[in-house]
């Protein structure tokens, strides 16, 4: 089953559920983010749940997207209590390159840089067995629900930005329930929107280059994430693509499983505040910029799969609102 959002003809939100090519308003579902934590408090699956309150309207999730009213599929009242999160390093990219790792001598050990180490540290303990945790991978903070740019809105680069590049990703999307225990909604397509030529320049540069927004959707995947994940990263310039290319995902894909990511985000307290909304999204090893792409204003990216039903979609634009070099004025009180 597939869930997401969208603004309904009244003004308000409607809750979507998808089998197939059917999609049907959800009776009585003021949000996903209310219909999750009451599943949370009661034990139900929100399959079951969905279920029993029964379906409503017939919705034209194209069309919709057409209109513009596809929202993020989840959302917190208060923005401040959705946590926009990551980790990176954690997929193979290709057999050749999970060979090469494992054959590294000695004598090139210390040659390696930062990022093959923690590449190599998760081919060799990011799938623990029985269930024990293992090792931790790289972790980003992005934002918080203001960082949230709905499907089909526009991904906005800071006017000090260098780049304006896309990362196509699968995303974790989880409510903390009342006594910090933490529920898995769904999977879903994300695009980490990231300045990949500031990284460049340090890598102790990441940190800023991770301070963007994201989008994710435009539906969630409910119950397990496909073992092997095969979609299309494009982007479109003047409707024609000037770049495409086959992403891989799924734990088939990965160095880690998503229980090790998991383990690894929520075992901080910080993160296990009831209430939050958590979308944590699990690295990719397809980029645009490697391929020596630079994006514009008005490109348009595109990342699809089909077990996520429609692809996500989002323009490039930057904000002008602040200049460059204009220092920002802090006033002592």
């Amino acid at each position: 089953m597939l869930l997401s959002q969208i603004r309904t003809a009244e003004g308000g939100v409607g809750v979507v559920a998808r089998e197939g090519t059917e999609a049907y308003e959800v009776r009585g579902a003021e949000s996903l983010y209310a219909l999750a934590l009451d599943c949370a408090r009661s034990g139900d699956t929100l399959a079951a749940r969905i279920a029993r309150l029964g379906f409503g309207a017939a919705v034209d999730l194209e069309r919709a997207y057409e209109e513009g009213r596809i929202l993020a599929p989840i959302h917190h009242p208060d923005p401040a209590h959705l946590h926009l999160t990551g980790t990176g390093l954690t997929h193979l990219g290709s057999a050749a390159t999970r060979d090469s790792m494992h054959q590294v001598t000695a004598d090139e050990e210390t040659n390696l840089t930062d990022s093959m180490r923690m590449f190599r540290m998760g081919l060799e303990g990011g799938k623990p067995a029985g269930g024990a945790p293992g090792v931790q991978p790289e972790w980003f903070y992005k934002g918080n629900g203001d960082a949230v740019a709905a499907p089909g809105a526009s991904l906005t680069s800071p006017a000090f930005a260098d780049d304006s590049g896309e990362e196509p990703e699968i995303a974790g999307i989880y409510v903390v329930g009342d006594n910090g225990s933490v529920f898995r909604v769904g999977f879903a397509l994300s695009n980490e929107f990231s300045d990949h030529v500031m990284e460049r320049v340090n890598y102790l540069y990441l940190a800023h280059s991770k301070l963007r927004p994201a989008s994710f959707g435009p539906e969630i995947l409910i119950g397990p994430l496909p073992e092997d994940i095969r979609g299309t990263s494009r982007i479109l310039r003047g409707g024609e693509p000037i770049f495409e290319k086959p992403f891989l995902s799924g734990e088939a894909n990965m160095s880690h499983t998503i229980a090790n990511l998991e383990h690894h985000h929520f075992k901080y307290a910080l993160f296990r505040r009831p209430g939050d909304v958590h979308v944590h999204m699990f690295g990719t090893a397809t980029l645009s910029f490697a391929e020596g792409v630079r994006t514009e204003p008005g490109d348009v990216f595109e990342i699809a799969a089909p077990q996520f039903g429609l692809p996500l979609r989002n323009t490039v634009a930057i904000d002008n609102s602040a200049a460059r070099d204009k220092p920002v004025a802090v006033r002592a009180l």
